[in-house]
């Protein structure tokens, strides 16, 4: 079997269940969706994409009386939906507010650090509104310093935050971190931003699908775009049971954007695997020898970042990029390689082993930006991807401000720094070999100190 990379695939697949995971073992009974797209369906807006992206889309198109078709390839939350790692945070791709200055100018990074608060608040307010029970907690957010040398710079974050947008960002030193939160060998201080919420990804992806269907949404499974054309003013989308009319379309693939679904979108994706482990609980000993008692969800400072919680029952989930194809040889090679790594940071967990393992696709953009916007020759299509790995809160916000701009609220305004075309990678094709080497040099560069 020819490994899936959504570079070169035609799709995801058609009708997979979801993949084995800690979040499928806990999730309970899944609900409900609508089953594969009829032979012959007209819609107003059909959504591309069953994930968070597309779910938001449907829910709010939905509420404000649009019809509205949501097309999913195999599952509601097959892809990384519902398999991240469970971290709603403040996020615009992996900018800092530091990065955000830099690149748009002080005024402009505050109305986008604003956006991001906005996209938490949104996570907030459909879990409230929807009742979902997905585990959520008020978790805060840690970014710890692996090395001393990376600690300065997030004290110098953490003064910007609170000198420029009065927020109560801080950062926390090495012995107050390691006393109150975690231990370890790699914990030399870190920045705090309070806001964060450690969630279950399935259940917050099945309460949305649950919230989209009663507003009236339809959502169809195992019922990939295998064809798109246009009929006049009208978009026809081919399944494989039939064909879907629409007036206009959103995207919402992100890193399962097969070549050819739309050509904004060729060749301006870098899909790139995400792998987590998720260990045994933690017995009363392996939490006094490691002082791992916070509940924030946390990163490190460092190029390919591993990111990691304390999950509620005790087990350590525990994630970092790197996979470079999707192989079974080289999948066990690469959770072999994030157990040494989480315990060279705990060395007091070693033997605590692997209980679950999983990976999905993220999609990073050329500059490193998401992408929420309509294509450029045809205002009928809308897109949002790009998350850079942390799109939780972010994709189901766009999902909010896409229904908005089709339904002309300008109450909800759009993200401008997301608005810009998105430029192809040169050779797309041929990425895998320069980004084992960029891997490489990152890794080389995280290991200095």
């Amino acid at each position: 079997m020819t490994p899936y990379d959504p570079i070169f695939a035609d799709g995801p697949g058609t009708g997979l269940a979801h993949p084995a995971s800690y979040w499928l073992d806990t999730a309970g009974p899944l609900p409900a969706d609508d089953g594969p797209a009829p032979a012959a369906l007209d819609t107003e807006v059909a959504v591309i994409g069953g994930g968070y992206t597309g779910l938001s889309t449907a829910l709010h198109l939905a509420r404000r009386g649009h019809r509205v078709t949501v097309l999913e390839a195999n599952r509601p939350g097959w892809g990384c939906s519902g398999r991240n790692g469970g971290f709603a945070r403040m996020a615009f791709g992996r900018l800092s507010f530091s990065d955000m200055v830099s690149r748009f100018g002080l005024p402009a990074a505050k109305v986008l650090f604003g956006h991001t608060k906005a996209s938490l608040d949104n996570v907030r307010q459909m879990i409230r509104e929807g009742g979902i029970d997905c585990d959520a907690s008020e978790a805060g957010y840690l970014k710890v310093a692996p090395k001393p040398g990376r600690a300065a710079a997030l004290a110098a974050e953490a003064r910007l935050m609170q000198r420029e947008l009065d927020y109560p960002a801080e950062f926390i030193d090495a012995r107050t971190l390691q006393r109150d939160h975690l231990g370890g060998a790699q914990s030399f201080g870190a920045l705090r931003i309070p806001d964060a919420l450690a969630l279950h990804p399935l259940k917050l992806a099945a309460g949305v699908l649950r919230m989209a269907r009663a507003a009236g949404a339809v959502v169809h499974a195992s019922s990939p775009v295998t064809g798109w054309r246009k009929d006049g003013a009208t978009h026809v989308l081919s399944t494989p049971h039939g064909t879907v009319r629409a007036a206009q379309v959103v995207i919402g693939t992100n890193g399962y954007t097969p070549p050819g679904l739309h050509r904004d979108l060729d060749a301006a994706m870098m899909p790139i695997l995400s792998h987590i482990i998720v260990t045994r609980p933690m017995t009363d000993a392996d939490v006094a020898g490691s002082n791992f008692v916070t509940g924030h969800v946390l990163t490190d400072a460092r190029k390919l970042m591993f990111y990691w919680r304390r999950l509620p029952d005790r087990r350590i989930l525990f994630g970092g990029r790197g996979l470079i194809a999707d192989t079974p040889g080289r999948t066990a090679s690469h959770r072999d390689y994030l157990y040494r790594e989480l315990i060279a940071k705990y060395p007091s967990l070693d033997g605590i082993g692997i209980e679950h393992d999983w990976h999905g696709w993220v999609a990073f953009t050329r500059d490193f930006l998401p992408r929420i916007r309509c294509a450029a020759d045809d205002a009928t299509v809308h897109y949002a991807v790009g998350y850079q790995g942390s799109g939780v809160s972010l994709s189901l916000y766009a999902g909010r401000l896409i229904a908005a701009r089709i339904a002309g609220d300008a109450a909800e305004p759009a993200i401008e720094a997301a608005g810009h075309p998105v430029r192809p990678f040169p050779l797309h094709r041929l990425m895998r070999i320069p980004q084992r080497a960029l891997f490489y040099w990152y890794r080389f560069l995280d290991s200095r100190p």
